[in-house]
């Protein structure tokens, strides 16, 4: 007889815990945010810079057909590229396995 009040008990405090949860790491989202940004910044600019001064040193010492320089900081550019997305992807899968695990906590509350 009570079964429909039940579940929407349930529901009510499913989706309050959801916003209580998400108040509480609105803080963290921004700065989460801005590390992830410093982040793919830093894990392009670096292996470009190494590459760009690796190349000018090689393009000083033995002068040759090539642009040594070019290429060895596109290399880095396209290594920063591969290193911004690995780490991109492994944040990303955190989020969602803790997703998951929030939302079978709830359920197994209810």
């Amino acid at each position: 007889m009570h079964e429909p009040y039940d579940e929407l008990h349930r529901e009510v405090k499913r989706r309050e815990a959801r916003k209580l949860r998400a108040r509480r790491r609105k803080d963290e989202r921004i700065w989460f945010g801005l590390g992830m940004f410093g982040l793919v910044g830093w894990a392009v600019a670096v292996p470009t810079l190494l590459g760009l001064a690796l190349g000018l040193w090689i393009d000083s010492r033995w002068a040759g057909g090539y642009s040594w320089t070019l290429m060895l900081m596109l290399l880095g550019v396209i290594v920063g590229c591969w290193n911004a997305w690995y780490w991109l992807s492994q944040e990303g899968s955190l989020i969602e396995k803790e997703k998951e695990e929030e939302e079978s906590e709830s359920e197994n509350q209810s």
